[in-house]
C-alpha cells in the first residue's frame, strides 16, 4: 500500500490493507458490539469483519458474486487477517521495549 494513498479496494484484497482495517473496526466498535453480544468473542468478531472485509473487496474488483469459491477463500483467508490484526493490537498495546 502507498502511504501516499488511502485504502483502495486492491490494498484491502491484500494482507497489510484488510489486516489494518479489521483492526480499526475491531477497535472502534468492540465496545458497542460487547453490549449488544455479550458473549461473543472478541477474535470471533474479528474474523467476522475480516471475511467482510475480503468479500466485499474481491466483489468491488470484479469478482464473480454468484461464485462459491470466492466466499470460500475469504472465510479461509478471514483467520490469516484475523491473526494479523489481533498482532497489530498486542504491539500497539504493548510495543517492543516496553516492559518484561
Amino acid at each position: 500500500m502507498d502511504s501516499a494513498q488511502l485504502f483502495t479496494w486492491e490494498a484491502l484484497s491484500a494482507m497489510g490493507g484488510a489486516s489494518l482495517l479489521t483492526f480499526f473496526v475491531v477497535q472502534y466498535t468492540k465496545t458497542l458490539v460487547d453490549r449488544l453480544v455479550p458473549r461473543l468473542p472478541t477474535d470471533l468478531f474479528a474474523v467476522l469483519v475480516a471475511f467482510a472485509i475480503l468479500t466485499l473487496a474481491q466483489l468491488a474488483n470484479g469478482a464473480d458474486g454468484r461464485d462459491w469459491r470466492v466466499y470460500g477463500l475469504a472465510f479461509a483467508n478471514a483467520f490469516l487477517v484475523a491473526a494479523a490484526a489481533g498482532q497489530i493490537s498486542n504491539k500497539a498495546i504493548h510495543p517492543p521495549g516496553s516492559g518484561p
